[in-house]
């Protein structure tokens, strides 16, 4: 559904494109600071069956975390690489790498721990535009430490998904294909993770990149191409679902919009900047202001929630 025309339903039954089908929806939880009780609740109330949980493993204790997570019926289905600051598998420095993925190690236990089944690896600095070195050597340092996370994910019964993000958050992997190679290199257990933002920006075609990955596909972020819900942008999320149907992808649909923030007397939703924020890492809020956005209301921030549960075509 186009943006305009999913406005004009908001508040209305929706039919969803995924009914009967063996996906599920689940959502991060770094876009907005806020208690886990907070957000397992709201996402509970809109039909989301599991979390991928902010790779902060430092910010769970993971006993009281699974008996949240039990309380409120929502399993977890893995966590996200924050990959903040010094974080970098591609890093030209020994020890910066080894720092990098013992945390990715932590994430992993982390996902173990709560009965999780994945983690999206991400495997350079967010941010990070220029490279450390050459191609063949940035390539050593990236598959000799993913394969080191690997071995690792391998002994505690977790799957990695690696994912490419857009040239404007990273130079090292921006399309499938790429993700694909350095999954190869690792093993034929190693598996890649696509986001519907992303593949928009960089794919040549994204029905034929979802193909490509087919069966190694273990994750799907899905945020509109402006990166607001989905359903409020151009992506056509009927025919996306489709091509993840026709690969036989039953993992989750894991909500990650990132609403970019409008300043200007333009703006569409003049309250959706938090004024009185609950406490939040200078890291973790420089990660959420990198990407466009900022501190969400809650008003604003349940609203997509709700939206993204509830894609709809137009005959709806």
């Amino acid at each position: 559904m186009r943006g305009q025309a999913a406005t004009q339903v908001a508040g209305e039954p929706y039919r969803r494109i995924w009914e009967g089908l063996t996906m599920h929806l689940s959502t991060h939880n770094w876009m907005r600071a806020e208690p886990l009780e907070t957000t397992l609740k709201r996402i509970k109330k809109f039909g989301y069956e599991s979390i991928e949980i902010s790779g902060e493993p430092e910010q769970y204790k993971t006993k009281e975390t699974r008996a949240l997570l039990k309380e409120h019926g929502i399993r977890c289905w893995g966590a996200v690489t924050l990959m903040l600051g010094e974080r970098n598998l591609a890093a030209k420095n020994q020890g910066q790498r080894e720092r990098s993925v013992q945390y990715v190690k932590d994430v992993l236990t982390m996902v173990s721990e709560l009965d999780g089944e994945i983690i999206t690896l991400v495997p350079a600095t967010v941010g990070k535009v220029v490279p450390d070195g050459t191609e063949a050597e940035e390539w050593e340092w990236v598959v000799d430490a993913t394969r080191e996370c690997f071995t690792h994910a391998k002994k505690v019964g977790v799957r990695i998904a690696i994912e490419p993000l857009n040239r404007f958050e990273t130079y090292l992997f921006n399309r499938g294909a790429q993700a694909l190679a350095l999954a190869d290199a690792v093993s034929p257990e190693c598996g890649v993770c696509l986001d519907a933002y992303h593949i928009h920006m960089e794919e040549f075609n994204v029905y034929d990149a979802i193909r490509k990955i087919g069966k190694r596909l273990y994750d799907f972020h899905v945020a509109d191409n402006n990166r607001f819900a989905a359903g409020l942008g151009q992506i056509d999320w009927p025919k996306i679902v489709a091509t993840l149907k026709e690969v036989g992808y039953d993992g989750a649909l894991t909500n990650e919009f990132v609403a970019p923030v409008d300043r200007t007397p333009a703006a569409p939703y003049p309250e959706m900047v938090e004024r009185n924020p609950v406490d939040i890492s200078p890291e973790q809020l420089k990660f959420i202001q990198d990407h466009g956005s900022s501190l969400l209301t809650e008003k604003f921030y349940t609203d997509q929630m709700r939206i993204n549960a509830s894609i709809t075509d137009t005959e709806t």
